[in-house]
C-alpha cells in the first residue's frame, strides 16, 4: 500500500507542477499566485510520499494525503481541468488504500 500511495502522490506532483503555466497563460492567474499554490501542492505531495513509506506514520499520512486530494480539487478554480484531474487522482488514491488493507487482509500481516 505505502509504494501505491508514493507513486500516486509523486504523479500527482508532476501534474499539479505542470497545471502552474496553464494557470498562467490559459487561466489568467498571477504568476505569484499560481506559483505559491502548485508549489506547495506539489511540495505537500513530494513530502507525503516521502512520509508514507515510514510505517509509523501511515495513518496521519493517509489523513493528510486525503486532504492534499481535496486541495487539489479546490485547485480547479484556477486550473478548471483540475476538477477533473483531482477527482482522478482522489479515485486512484482510495483505490490504493481500499487496495493496501485488502492486500493486508488476506495475507494476514
Amino acid at each position: 500500500m505505502r509504494r501505491l500511495c508514493a507513486t500516486v502522490l509523486g504523479f500527482e506532483a508532476i501534474v499539479v507542477i505542470l497545471a502552474i503555466p496553464v494557470a498562467i497563460n490559459i487561466g489568467h492567474t498571477s504568476p505569484r499566485t499560481a506559483l505559491i499554490a502548485g508549489g506547495s501542492l506539489a511540495g505537500a505531495a513530494v513530502l507525503l510520499s516521502a512520509v508514507v513509506a515510514r510505517p509509523r506514520l501511515v495513518r496521519p499520512t493517509l489523513v493528510a494525503g486525503s486532504l492534499l486530494q481535496v486541495c487539489v480539487i479546490a485547485a480547479g478554480v484556477l486550473v478548471p481541468a483540475m476538477y477533473g484531474l483531482g477527482v482522478i487522482f482522489a479515485l486512484l488514491w482510495s483505490m490504493a488504500i481500499w487496495l493496501g488493507y485488502r492486500h493486508r487482509a488476506v495475507s494476514g500481516r
